[in-house]
């Protein structure tokens, strides 16, 4: 079984909008056997992009899931999303992937969305391989890439391959490894890769390039580096294996190149991912906290525990997608221990529920190949569980853990929904449950002051697929409002107030008394109380009993739900620490009731003398235009409130990388059209939230 994992290799395609992600795995499902004829995203023929709205647009929008096998290897591949409003398909995959490819233009090299996908990887600790994509594209510049992956991204970028010629002359690749030479004479489907000796007027820069490589690799391997201080003879496998351990430990990201739209140097990349990224046995073993609750079965404080990718071992596995089904929701797990198998019961010990898993299926895209079991190492959708949602853990109920979940990020725009007839009411609320169930960043509401619903998500086109989703593929007919940006509310003084809840009814009243101090969040705080993600921190001091232990946490709930409509315009307030300091009790009429209303009513009385101010998202933006058009989008930036941070130039393009309000950008893919006749382009993300200038926030009550 070990050799089995060790040939497992668990790896997912994330890059930058329109690099080639989708190219690049179409060509590695066809050279691997996986499909018989090469799909291709401009024709809408991609096995990948299987969905209608994926075909039409021409872009990824849901990350695909396939097991391939390649020589003697299994790999489960995972496609994912360049777009930035679907980032949290590539922040879910890259939580449990093993080790990934980042694919970067050889033309527009390291771009925004390169740089997130890059720091998520970073975050979960995923090796990666580079490949630069698209060398036959006229501007085709390996060298300026290599730079940019080294200087942008912070990374230790090792060229182990060399292009031989660029754009309309570009040819093949050279392996500084095996020191050879790799000829594509057409660009045929299924045409022969030729082997040859490296064309002389290489020669130098193959030795100067090859010598570079192993002094990079030798810095992060002790066993190479030893045999390079001693001018001991390097062999070929002594690079290799010196390279995969350097890999594993994350210390190196090696660069190959190629043209995936010419089917040059895919097959040659499937060979690296298989030789340098890691198996399942070759990451550390996952850990997570051992128990279902505050504290085990057996009383004791819940702790710290490892499962290893083991077959043998107790059986765990991280649910990290979910997607709606008409025959029963589809439920992606990464096993990381045990094995399971179809028609038994696991366990949740988020929800505290018994799940059943019925059947489990090997996916390829849409297509399902059914298994009887499933075990360590293995990336598997299953059908059965009703109450898990993405990021819990499905385990052993002998033996309950507890994994790390998934970060998501927060919507930044709303806009309001309504069904077209009161007949389509209540399909329209299942199926908006469906699609938070699918999509953790999408969310719903209700505007307090309108009655209106809300849904909330990542940018204006992920909005609109959820809408085209809502109408054609559920049939739900619905009425939309434009978008609207999601503010928040927060403070920048210091104060204190009391709340009251005193109500003397004939029988037992209700009593309680509650003293707060609010604050700004400070960076301090977070790090003192380890809590970077809440928008309001809760300290309690009471000391001496001045309010019953049991009545802490109704403050606190009184606190937050008070903390979700601001004083300014009833957007969800953020930023703040509140101190409960003192308080009064009485022994027969104090309740919890009457503790969160006290908490609600200091809590709002103190925001009101705390100068409560809007906040604003404030997006991070690329936009790269051609040079004579410069002045006149740098113009209307301006107009936009936006402040340009960079701005670099290459050949005859320029690239500008801007902080904008969210509130001036709507329509900007027009604006931007018109501006360069079509030939300027931009990306958004979200970046952080600032405080709105005085003259537009008069505008927002």
């Amino acid at each position: 079984m070990a050799k089995k994992l060790q040939l497992i290799r668990n790896i997912g395609i994330a890059a930058h909008i329109d690099a080639g992600k989708t190219t690049v795995t179409e060509r590695i499902l066809y050279f691997s056997g996986k499909s018989y004829k090469i799909g291709e995203v401009h024709d809408g023929t991609a096995v990948m992009d299987y969905l209608v709205e994926e075909q039409a647009r021409g872009i990824t929008i849901t990350s695909a899931a396939t097991t391939l096998s390649w020589k003697d290897y299994t790999v489960n591949l995972i496609d994912t999303p360049g777009h930035v409003d679907f980032t949290i398909e590539v922040e879910r995959s890259l939580r449990v992937l093993d080790g990934a490819v980042a694919v970067f233009c050889a033309v527009g090299g390291v771009e925004a969305q390169s740089e997130t996908v890059w720091n998520q990887a970073s975050r979960y600790n995923v090796p990666r391989l580079c490949f630069i994509n698209k060398m036959d594209r006229l501007g085709a510049d390996f060298e300026m890439v290599l730079g940019e992956i080294r200087d942008r991204l912070g990374a230790t970028p090792v060229a182990i391959q060399l292009p031989m010629g660029a754009g309309g002359d570009y040819r093949g690749q050279i392996d500084l490894i095996e020191q050879r030479a790799m000829f594509y004479e057409s660009a045929e489907i299924a045409m022969e890769l030729k082997v040859g000796d490296i064309p002389p007027e290489y020669a130098d820069a193959v030795e100067i390039a090859r010598h570079d490589m192993i002094e990079s690799v030798a810095e992060a391997d002790d066993e190479l580096m030893d045999k390079y201080v001693h001018e001991e003879p390097i062999s070929a496998a002594d690079i290799k294996s010196a390279i995969r351990r350097a890999v594993v430990a994350d210390r190196i990201h090696p660069v190959l190149c190629g043209s995936a739209l010419k089917n040059m140097g895919v097959r040659v990349l499937l060979d690296a991912i298989c030789d340098y990224l890691p198996s399942p046995l070759d990451v550390p073993a996952v850990r997570g906290i051992e128990g279902s609750g505050s504290h085990t079965h057996d009383g004791q404080p819940e702790r710290l525990v490892e499962r290893t990718a083991d077959p043998d071992e107790s059986f765990s596995a991280l649910v990290f997608k979910i997607a709606a089904d008409l025959h029963g929701d589809l439920y992606y797990l990464r096993i990381y221990s045990g094995s399971v198998k179809a028609g038994t019961r696991v366990f949740n010990p988020i929800r505290q529920k018994k799940e059943i898993v019925s059947r489990i299926w090997e996916m390829h895209a849409k297509q399902r190949i059914r298994r009887d079991r499933a075990d360590a190492g293995d990336i598997v959708a299953v059908v059965g569980p009703k109450a898990s949602l993405t990021g819990d853990t499905l385990c052993d109920s002998h033996h309950p853990i507890i994994l790390e979940k998934i970060k998501f990020a927060k919507p930044v725009i709303s806009m309001s929904i309504e069904p077209a007839s009161a007949a389509e009411k209540d399909r329209l609320a299942d199926a908006l449950a469906t699609l938070r169930r699918e999509d953790p960043t999408f969310r719903t509401e209700m505007d307090r002051e309108t009655g209106q619903l809300l849904i909330s998500g990542m940018g204006e086109l992920h909005l609109e697929i959820i809408k085209n989703k809502l109408m054609r593929d559920m049939g739900v007919s619905v009425r939309v409002g434009t978008p609207r940006v999601a503010y928040r509310e927060t403070i920048t003084a210091v104060t204190e107030a009391e709340g009251r809840f005193i109500r003397q009814t004939g029988g037992r009243g209700q009593y309680g008394v509650v003293v707060l101090k609010i604050e700004p969040t400070s960076a301090a705080t977070r790090a003192e109380t380890g809590d970077d993600e809440s928008p309001v921190i809760f300290i309690n001091k009471i000391i001496g009993g001045a309010i019953p232990k049991e009545y802490i946490s109704a403050v606190k709930q009184g606190v937050t739900d008070e903390a979700t409509s601001g004083p300014l315009g009833g957007y969800s307030m953020t930023g703040i620490t509140v101190t409960l300091l003192d308080g009064k009790h009485h022994p027969v009429d104090s309740s919890e009731l009457a503790f969160s209303r006290a908490g609600a009513m200091a809590f709002a009385a103190a925001v009101k003398n705390a100068t409560p101010v809007f906040l604003e998202p404030i997006m991070r933006l690329e936009v790269s235009v051609p040079e004579n058009n410069l002045g006149a989008v740098t113009g209307d930036l301006n107009s936009r409130r936006t402040e340009i941070t960079t701005m670099e130039h290459r050949k005859n393009y320029c690239k500008l990388i801007a902080e904008a309000p969210l509130a001036e950008m709507f329509g900007y893919a027009t604006i931007l059209r018109s501006l360069t006749q079509g030939r300027g382009t931009y990306v958004m993300e979200p970046m952080t939230y600032k405080v709105v200038p005085a003259d537009v926030a008069g505008k927002l009550t």
